[in-house]
């Protein structure tokens, strides 16, 4: 052992300071990698549908309705189970328009109380302790652990339900076992990308996700465009406002983010207030918003012209749009134009902006980057975001990993080095977090070409045709060609190339993609290659279910298997209270286990396994006498 060893194992001597502590912490670890693995919850594509995707959390994809169903299915009809399941979900909503007395209360206690106990079966005691509600923490524990059959402790039991409704607290503790199950239900939870875009409240999402206990997330493209936004990149931001302005979604700029708009709108109407715009439509057909939409569609396209000029190595400059505009002919590179009304654009420099566009974007700036609340969910992305994730021998990304057409590993060159496959996507993870600490202009402008790029690995498409799909009614200009890795994703052995790449184990390895909304109504499954792959993009962005025919799908892997369920459009929780439903359509057993896994196979049990060998070797140093015992 040479003297870096050594000094290691002093310092962890500081904390277990003699033998017996060792050898008492061995015995704790060893039994934990015995439980059986927590389970993980697996959500992707939400898009700001945010009360769709809090339900989808409060049920856990239908996890909780089988706790309860094999815990009090010999005592309770289905319809008893459906009524306590929703109770669960909505506490507050469910007892508002429930008769409620002293008799109801003690039962729901008991039931209650039996379901926390099988959710938190799996955890130690520890770990459940630091779960509990404060105000109720030594009583739920007293509960969970004590025997209510035992005679010694039957009426110890009984006294304490008693005293609750006794004391006029049983609503108050009916919502923390509510909520204690809802936490216990899923271990740890996984967004695989696109928090943000079409829905009304993707700061409500963000929100909750910092209250959750163990989460991570893989950027999904629209993340990567707002965390530009939030670092000041006008290209990202003028992005993020053509979204929120084409569907409405107001309240997230002012509401969530203390948006000042005001310099926008007045800019629209003093350019754009007798503009055509008849090729701007917003969800509710909003003419004010439509104008100003126009206008910041103008200068994203002027703004999105410029970087394709300026930075060579996005291999863009093909892309530019309004320098192929024939404002005589009315064209765009040949094609027709619907209409051609730009009171904004020089046409002897087309991406230049006027005066009072630099004005107004220089504000939107200011008040993207001041914004307390999105600089708070910016850093949250950061700390617990990735462009993928490797966990539980699962490759987790949103987008692709670039191939060729052969299948191989696409190599993409930046600043004078080829990179591909895993390495590729190390270097984009890179960039992004070098963007958030050092706020260099050229790398938060990498960020721009991660949302759009024919480069990027969460776009994934050979360009973004937003200009031709507004303006050209040939249809053959709006393709956006998707890159080779999605057309290759049933092809087992294109996965299995991809788990060496990333030093995964192919015999049991999993990727689970978003991005692509997967097509139920035309017989596609989100089961691919055999298994092999999971797209869990479902639609749980209401645009996309007409074409998928569900609004979403979920994944979760817990100790006998993986399951994927399907979810009914979202009716809001007035449907769901009054009617006891679930909103579950669909549930596909994804993979199954002869025998339960434990910690132990886990990525923890890994770092368990770690522990307690430092910790044998430190048992055998105070053995030996080369570090002192203290006590």
């Amino acid at each position: 052992m040479n003297e870096y060893e050594l000094k290691y194992y002093e310092c962890l001597s500081e904390k277990f300071k003699n033998k017996k502590q060792v050898l008492a912490e061995i015995i704790n670890l060893k039994a934990i990698m015995n439980l059986p693995k927590g389970t993980e919850h697996f959500v992707s594509d939400i898009h700001g549908e945010y009360e769709m995707f809090l339900h989808i959390l409060k049920t856990a994809s239908g996890v909780i309705k089988r706790k309860i169903d094999e815990e009090l299915h010999e005592v309770l009809s289905d319809q008893e189970r459906a009524e306590l399941a929703c109770l669960i979900y909505y506490p507050d909503e469910k007892m508002a328009i429930t008769l409620k007395t002293d008799g109801w209360y003690r039962t729901m206690l008991y039931r209650l109380i039996r379901v926390a106990k099988c959710v938190s079966a799996k955890y130690t005691r520890s770990k459940v302790r630091k779960m509990l509600p404060k105000n109720f923490a030594y009583i739920i524990d007293e509960l969970l652990n004590c025997d209510s059959q035992s005679i010694n402790k039957e009426n110890y039991y009984k006294e304490i339900i008693e005293n609750i409704i006794t004391l006029d607290l049983a609503e108050d503790f009916l919502k923390a076992l509510c909520s204690l199950i809802q936490s216990l239900a899923i271990d740890h939870l996984h967004i695989v990308g696109d928090i943000f875009d079409r829905g009304p409240r993707a700061d409500i999402i963000m929100d909750y996700l910092q209250s959750v206990r163990s989460v991570d997330i893989q950027w999904g493209n629209h993340d990567i465009l707002w965390i530009g936004a939030g670092l000041g990149d006008a290209g990202c931001i003028l992005s993020v406002l053509c979204d929120c302005f084409k569907y409405d979604n107001l309240e997230l700029l002012e509401d969530g983010y203390s948006i000042n708009l005001l310099p926008l709108f007045n800019l629209a109407d003093k350019y754009y207030k007798h503009s055509d715009l008849s090729c701007y439509q917003t969800k509710y057909n909003n003419e004010k918003l439509a104008r100003v939409l126009k206008a910041v569609s103008i200068m994203r396209f002027k703004v999105e012209d410029s970087y394709k000029r300026k930075y060579p190595s996005f291999n863009m400059q093909s892309l530019t749009v309004l320098d192929k505009i024939d404002f005589e002919k009315q064209t765009w590179n040949g094609y027709s134009m619907k209409e051609c009304d730009f009171p904004t654009i020089d046409k002897t420099d087309t991406s230049k902006l006027n005066d009072d566009e630099k004005l107004v974007v220089a504000k939107l700036i200011h008040s993207f980057v001041t914004s307390s609340k999105l600089k708070s969910h910016i850093k949250f992305l950061i700390d617990k975001g990735s462009i993928y994730l490797c966990y539980n021998n699962n490759l987790m990304f949103h987008g692709c990993i670039p191939l060729d057409k052969n299948g191989e590993f696409l190599a993409e060159e930046f600043e004078g080095k080829l990179y591909k496959g895993k390495a590729y996507m190390d270097y984009c993870d890179k960039i992004v977090r070098k963007a958030y600490f050092s706020k260099n202009k050229d790398d938060i402008a990498f960020i721009w070409q991660l949302w759009c790029g024919n480069k990027s690995p969460v776009f994934g498409k050979d360009k973004m045709t937003t200009f031709e799909r507004i303006y050209i009614a040939d249809k053959a200009v709006h393709e956006e060609v998707k890159q080779n890795y999605f057309n290759m994703q049933d092809n087992p052995d294109i996965c299995d190339r991809i788990f060496e790449e990333f030093g995964l184990d192919k015999s049991t390895a999993h990727i689970i993609n978003g991005h692509i909304p997967v097509k139920q109504t035309k017989g596609e499954s989100p089961i691919k290659a055999n298994g092999k792959m999971i797209v869990i993009d479902g639609g749980m962005s209401k645009p996309y279910q007409k074409v998928t025919g569900i609004a979403g799908y979920t994944l979760t892997y817990h100790s006998y298997g993986m399951g994927l369920a399907a979810h009914e459009p979202f009716l809001g929780k007035d449907e769901i209270v009054s009617n006891d439903r679930e909103m579950l359509t669909v549930k596909y057993v994804v993979s199954r286990y002869n025998s339960r896994i434990t910690v132990g196979n886990t990525d923890i049990g890994r770092k368990l396994k770690e522990q307690i060998a430092d910790l044998t070797t430190l048992a055998l140093l105070y053995s030996d006498g080369v570090i002192k015992e203290r006590q």
